[in-house]
């Protein structure tokens, strides 16, 4: 537990970031991460997701405020999709993959997911699966490593940043959940 916490203390804050580290459409997600550690961040998201299901009703998971919206369980599980791909992307940063990575196309995951026939505790147990992979990821990358760069979806992004973008994903959607769904 004590090398976790040294984990916790040293790592780069989002504000370390700079401009060439990712593309700037990933500036609003960057921007919603508190200025604390990478690691801090994918702790307080870990909590701040556990909070969040604990205010939606089982019977609400497949409700959607609008016509052509997601459901509520397919933006948390949209939210756990998304980690997957960029922890990935930081993965293969990390270790000087220099494959520039394709784009993924958010509209298509969800119709096949299965979201809908999921229960509020099967999203949080993959959301907490992920998330440990996550910080496990990170916990164990030296700094320069975070500052590796790698291509994805045609533009620079640093492995640092990765992390940083996932964490401030989580966080848009978790507004958008708590501002039109509940």
């Amino acid at each position: 537990m004590f090398l976790h916490w040294v984990f916790l203390f040293y790592k780069m804050k989002a504000t370390a970031l700079t401009p060439e580290d990712y593309n700037s459409y990933y500036k609003g997600y960057i921007d919603l991460v508190e200025d604390v550690s990478l690691l801090t961040a994918l702790e307080n998201g870990k909590e701040q997701f556990r909070n969040l299901l604990d205010l939606i009703p089982e019977d609400k998971l497949v409700f959607a405020y609008a016509p052509e919206k997601w459901t509520i369980a397919e933006a948390l599980l949209h939210i756990i999709d998304t980690e997957r791909i960029f922890q990935y992307r930081a993965m293969r940063f990390s270790r000087l993959d220099a494959t520039p990575l394709p784009g993924f196309e958010q509209d298509d995951y969800v119709p096949v997911s299965g979201a809908n026939k999921r229960t509020k505790q099967s999203l949080l147990q993959e959301f907490l699966d992920v998330r440990a992979s996550t910080t496990s990821l990170f916990a164990y990358l030296s700094d320069e490593q975070l500052k590796f760069r790698g291509s994805a979806s045609n533009s620079p992004m640093s492995t640092a940043a990765a992390g940083f973008v996932l964490c401030g994903h989580q966080e848009h959607h978790s507004k958008i959940i708590m501002n039109r769904y509940l």
